[in-house]
């Protein structure tokens, strides 16, 4: 039972191990897209993967889903930067596949070394394979909440710049979205967003409420409620974003000191179970050899 038990975790550390793999990879592939689409190429090289995609999604679409948890489904997956209408279809595909795939595993895993718990591997390795796209999807969603968090105040500084140099609020979020699309994509994105619903009719402080909304980012709510009081008001934007800054600045400064503090406590760890016991065989282990020449022999004649 143990060994059948201890080759499932492997083999499902092994496969969240070639997921991340994977998702590191990324960052070349997106890169080669993006000098495919500018030289002209035609995509040959993405049409296994959009095959694979229709293929998940399709499965995705015969699981049954809950009606009342589908907004929650669809609130994660924007989050998260995926804003396909059948994103929560592939995600429901996702995990289907990944139980079937990892229960097979576990049968096969089971049925070569202890049989007798297959049932209860069957088990695990369908929850697990079930639970590893939430687990992916919740980390996306961090990583993407940390760098519209980090790109914030590169964004407020120039959105600063744009307002006093005399242009309007809405140019401005235009202009933002533009200059730092390279540097930080996630929030250039959002309000590239945000730019798009106010074409189509929306009000301002609805599409800002709707920024906050999606990104659920503490910071970005912040400079919208303040956006809206000062639409609202009529108050000086600049003078309000100017303050906005600084005071994120002093923010980032408090938190900055925080982490630093935290530091002595997070060392405590490493330094007694990595440092000490090397420094102890570097300092005691040639007086203890030492010690142990000398005291032998007088024991043996003795």
């Amino acid at each position: 039972m143990l060994e059948g038990l201890s080759i499932l975790i492997f083999l499902s550390i092994a496969f969240v191990t070639v997921l991340v793999a994977l998702r590191l990879g990324r960052g070349h592939s997106q890169a080669v897209e993006r000098i495919a689409r500018v030289a002209g190429d035609s995509g040959e090289a993405t049409a296994s993967h959009l095959v694979w995609r229709e293929l998940v999604a399709r499965i995705g679409s015969f699981v049954p889903a809950s009606s009342r948890d589908l907004p929650v489904v669809k609130r994660r997956l924007i989050r998260a930067g995926f804003r396909h209408p059948n994103a929560h279809r592939f995600l429901a595909g996702l995990r289907a596949v990944g139980a079937a795939a990892l229960a097979l595993a576990a049968i096969l895993v089971a049925l070569w070394t202890a049989p007798d718990n297959l049932l209860f591997a069957i088990g695990v390795g369908a929850v697990v394979g079930y639970m590893a796209p939430g687990q992916l999807l919740a980390a996306r969603i961090r990583r993407r909440r940390h760098a519209i968090a980090q790109g914030l105040p590169n964004a407020l500084d120039l959105m600063v710049v744009c307002v006093e140099s005399g242009l309007g609020l809405d140019q401005t979020i235009i202009q933002v979205a533009k200059e730092l699309q390279h540097a930080h994509p996630e929030i250039c994105d959002e309000l590239a967003v945000v730019n798009l619903e106010m074409r189509a009719g929306k009000a301002r402080a609805e599409a800002l409420h709707n920024l906050a909304e999606r990104t659920g980012v503490d910071d970005l709510r912040k400079l919208v409620a303040v956006l809206v009081q000062t639409d609202r008001f009529g108050t000086s934007i600049a003078a309000t974003l100017r303050a906005h800054s600084e005071y994120m600045r002093a923010i980032a400064y408090q938190r900055a000191e925080e982490q630093a503090s935290k530091l002595p406590v997070k060392l405590v760890f490493p330094i007694f179970f990595c440092v000490l016991p090397s420094l102890f065989v570097v300092t005691i282990g040639p007086v203890i050899t030492q010690i142990i020449r000398e005291v032998m022999p007088m024991i043996e004649n003795s």
